[in-house]
């Protein structure tokens, strides 16, 4: 089995993505939030609504879990160290889990996690705000989860986080917590290639 697995690493522009429950949301729904200036996809990744866009990093790792730990779950708790370890490098200290998925300041997520898998090979991944415009995620219940709010890290660091700083730490992170070396395939658009990744037992 190779060894090598591209990382992708995207900013999009503005768009709301469903799950798997696609039912949950209507034509209306899709029309409306299509009316505020985002695209609408519905997808086959876990979770329920969540928007990305311009300010935010996304990743997406296409990892074959059986080079790891055959199992999803070891998968999403190997991002949530991923993402919590980005965010301690740039100095937020106190992100957590909790039994709503994500990765959470108080009660207020900073970034949505949704993955898909097919014979272990994984899609989809993380979304980190880091200077998102927060108002996005006002006309929608953020990953069905009420009651709760979204944060950035700028908004926790009292400062301009831009994408390019996030994706440094969360390189070095993902390069730790997935024991690899990463090597830039290609710089304009941020495609990496994980390389001699360790087997993990």
């Amino acid at each position: 089995m190779s060894s090598s697995r591209p990382l992708v690493t995207v900013e999009h522009d503005p768009v709301y993505t469903v799950g798997l429950r696609t039912k949950d949301y209507t034509a209306e729904d899709e029309h409306r939030l299509r009316q505020l200036g985002a695209d609408f996809h519905r997808t086959d990744r876990g979770g329920l609504i969540t928007f990305h866009g311009p300010g935010q990093l996304v990743a997406y790792p296409i990892l074959h879990l059986r080079q790891f730990r055959a199992s999803m779950r070891w998968y999403v708790a190997s991002l949530e160290r991923m993402v919590i370890e980005t965010c301690r490098q740039l100095g937020i200290h106190r992100t957590t889990t909790t039994k709503d998925t994500g990765i959470w300041v108080g009660d207020h997520k900073i970034c949505a996690i949704g993955i898909h898998g097919s014979r272990y090979v994984t899609t989809h991944g993380i979304g980190l705000n880091c200077c998102t415009d927060l108002q996005w995620f006002e006309h929608i219940v953020p990953c069905g989860i009420m009651g709760k709010g979204v944060t950035s890290l700028s908004k926790e660091l009292d400062r301009h986080v831009t994408v390019q700083e996030a994706s440094s730490a969360l390189l070095r992170s993902f390069a730790s917590v997935f024991e690899c070396r990463l090597e830039d395939k290609d710089r304009a658009k941020e495609n990496y290639v994980a390389e001699n990744c360790s087997e993990i037992v």
